[in-house]
């Protein structure tokens, strides 16, 4: 059996030359549908950023009721957060 599996080897390589498939270094091609995020995406990722802008300016309006609050600039910053997380997901 090992002398098969040796022949079989010797006959796939020409000189120094190992191909990509006998190393085992290819790697499985994706499918054309995987390389784009869904629509609602880009939406979600536009609506944090503006939400969390709004929800900051207000506060340093004092519009917000409580008025100034460090837990509205904590909710805006978790928002922008969020959403430059997000960004740095998109395709």
């Amino acid at each position: 059996m090992a002398k098969s599996q040796s022949r079989q080897n010797k006959a796939k390589t020409v000189g120094r030359y190992v191909s990509a498939e006998n190393r085992g270094r290819v790697t499985a091609r994706r499918p054309v549908g995987a390389d784009h995020s869904p629509h609602w995406y880009a939406w979600l990722l536009i609506d944090l950023l503006i939400f969390g802008m709004l929800v900051i300016t207000l506060n340093y309006l004092q519009v917000l009721p409580g008025s100034t609050s460090s837990w509205y600039l904590v909710i805006g910053l978790v928002s922008m957060f969020s959403a430059f997380y997000l960004a740095t997901r998109y395709r």
